[in-house]
């Protein structure tokens, strides 16, 4: 029986999964004092490849190889995306790690740009990454800091990747199937930190809710996207990122935000909105 894939349009898609990414980070978060970040990502990771492998049961021999190449460095670069990221935010804020990281999706977008009118998403979008930004904070970790734009990085090799393994193979099939090499990968990281050791049933089923809404059903819905939208127009919808999370710091945290940070949210729902309605169909 073939498996039965959510009609959900694209665009839809993609906001789904940021509000799913950036209420995961917030249990992610009260995880980091207990179980460390690397231990934190390979739970997520490791129980959201079980959940993947679950629901769609990949025929790993029904494979071809031409496949195997795309969706081996799929999944490695989308579980190295993740460990960096959350070594990251062991060390800088939040809204700078997440500022830093998409300079990478961004180098995507311009590199797939054809059109003036896409160029012009792009650099106000990046306005209001460079408006959002805490360029201002003292005693910076640098470490962090490239951790940041090495995520970045992964992040852009996930996206082109993606949009090549949702062309050849059905996307649950590919999430499930690049996640398990995402598990394999980040899992002794975990162990070496120890931090698993300090596991118990509460933290346990946090970790079943992080790995769904940060990993499972986002990475679930981007594929989806992947496979129908450009990659630069994926990549500025990907802009809200930041911005939702600098929201969702306001909602839950009562981080208020400057004037700066409330232009940095126009100017990247602005060219979000701009970059979907001047899509070429």
């Amino acid at each position: 029986m073939k498996n039965k894939e959510f009609n959900i349009p694209p665009i839809y898609a993609v906001l789904l999964a940021i509000i799913s990414v950036q209420c995961g980070a917030a249990i992610a978060k009260s995880l980091f004092p207990a179980i460390g970040a690397a231990g934190t990502a390979s739970l997520r990771i490791g129980i959201s490849a079980i959940i993947l492998l679950i629901a769609y049961r990949p025929n790993l021999k029904a494979i071809t190889p031409k496949q195997w190449k795309i969706v081996i460095p799929y999944g490695l670069s989308l579980g190295a995306m993740n460990l960096i990221f959350y070594l990251a935010i062991e060390r800088i804020p939040i809204g700078l790690a997440v500022t830093l990281e998409f300079i990478g999706p961004l180098l995507v977008a311009i590199i797939g740009s054809r059109r003036l009118i896409d160029y012009c998403w792009v650099l106000l979008a990046a306005a209001g990454i460079v408006l959002i930004a805490p360029w201002t904070s003292d005693g910076l970790d640098l470490l962090g800091v490239f951790f940041a734009l090495l995520a970045g990085v992964l992040w852009a090799s996930y996206i082109v990747l993606g949009g090549k393994i949702s062309q050849i193979m059905n996307g649950g099939q590919a999430v499930s199937t690049g996640m398990l090499f995402a598990a394999i990968l980040i899992l002794p990281f975990g162990l070496h930190e120890n931090g698993l050791v300090n596991l118990t049933p509460k933290f346990l089923g946090m970790g079943i809710a992080l790995a769904l809404l940060s990993s499972a059903i986002p990475f679930t819905l981007e594929m989806k996207a992947l496979g129908q939208l450009p990659p630069r127009t994926f990549s500025i919808l990907m802009s809200l990122e930041p911005a939702a999370a600098s929201i969702c710091a306001f909602l839950f945290l009562q981080e208020h935000l400057t004037f700066s940070q409330i232009l940095a949210v126009l100017c990247v729902v602005i060219a979000s909105v701009g970059s979907t309605l001047t899509a070429k169909r």
